[in-house]
């Protein structure tokens, strides 16, 4: 018996997206919602995988489900768990209770503390709090269903308009990017009659996308150095529920098998923009000390070819058996995705 467990802690797409059916949502808007939970469908193939990996390291791999997971982490031993939570959520997604109950019962957690798990979900507050930090967000307003809650802010270049409680760098339709304020309220009011949630109206900002990825597996290294900083070249402005949809899951399968998507470029920034780079590498660090990111996180901006930097979000549990997550391992550990998973555990239980 191994002196230590992984417990990773997940929500099953299909049990969300029966659970936002029962709760009287439509079956197409909840199938587009729970897509968000892909990565544990994608992931539950490589399990065993995972748990060879951390057995050599003397770790017993246990994956739990988010519904079982108060009662398993009941009755685990603090001196020898680690929680990872794979999904988070505070709406339509649960997951953000896992390192809650963790904390509860006083269990080792691997990621940022609890309270960032709400955060990062709702896009509006977070912004506000890393506006305050001074960091460069877009500033943003808030919109219910065409009633402003927060005015929006001007612009030159039209506003990007989305979800506020889910991915925020997806615009959902390609009309998210629009040019009048008319037009910004009409999406609002399509996102609350489709998702029931408030929309974030920011100033349309240029540039291309970077993806920043981390995971902590070399204590020796400093973080700055460990972060993986790539332009995601996709051929599209912006990411789509649709283009979302084609990348993960079943449904990405079968995008992938009827030759009907493929996986966007990742750049290193450093080869293209080295003052990008420098400045992202500075500002990830300030995330880290000022908001508390640690062990596992990526960040998502828009940089202009001036290295101007906008910070779009920030995510305490990136999708690790996304395309981006899994380059990242290979590039920056050298590791497939399980070996990673594996090694960062063993470096946060040595902690």
């Amino acid at each position: 018996m191994s002196s230590a467990e992984l417990i990773l802690v997940y929500e099953p797409e299909q049990a969300c997206r029966e659970r936002l059916e029962a709760s009287g949502m439509d079956a197409p808007a909840a199938a587009e919602i729970s897509s968000y939970l892909a990565q544990s469908t994608d992931l539950a193939a490589e399990f065993e995988a995972i748990a060879f990996e951390c057995a050599r390291r003397d770790i017993t791999f246990v994956p739990v489900q988010l519904d079982d997971a108060a009662k398993v982490l009941s009755e685990r031993d603090p001196t020898t768990t680690l929680v990872w939570s794979l999904t988070d959520g505070i709406a339509y997604f649960r997951g953000g209770a896992a390192p809650a109950l963790a904390r509860l019962n006083g269990l080792k957690t691997l990621g940022a503390e609890d309270s960032l798990f709400a955060l990062c979900q709702d896009k509006f507050r977070s912004g506000v709090v890393l506006g305050a930090l001074g960091l460069p967000v877009p500033p943003a307003g808030l919109v219910r269903d065409g009633a402003w809650l927060a005015p929006a802010p001007a612009s030159r270049d039209g506003w990007f308009v989305k979800p506020n409680r889910l991915g925020a760098k997806i615009g959902i339709w390609p009309e998210s990017h629009c040019r009048e304020l008319p037009q910004a309220w009409e999406i609002s009011r399509r996102i609350f009659s489709r998702y029931c949630d408030d929309a974030v109206v920011q100033p349309y900002v240029a540039g291309r996308n970077v993806r920043v990825s981390f995971l902590a597996i070399d204590p020796e290294m400093p973080a700055s150095e460990a972060l993986g900083v790539f332009f995601v070249e996709s051929g599209a402005d912006f990411q789509t529920m649709e283009d979302s949809l084609a990348l993960y899951g079943g449904t990405g399968a079968a995008a992938k098998a009827e030759n009907r998507y493929s996986e966007p470029d990742l750049v290193p920034v450093a080869s293209v923009q080295p003052e990008a780079d420098t400045r992202i590498r500075a500002l990830c660090l300030d995330l880290m000390k000022k908001l508390g990111l640690r062990d596992v996180f990526s960040v998502d901006l828009r940089v202009e070819p001036d290295n101007t930097l906008h910070l779009i979000e920030f995510e305490v549990c990136p999708g690790l058996p996304c395309f981006d997550f899994r380059a990242y391992c290979r590039r920056q550990w050298n590791m497939s995705l399980p070996e990673a998973i594996a090694a960062a555990a063993a470096a946060r239980l040595a902690i």
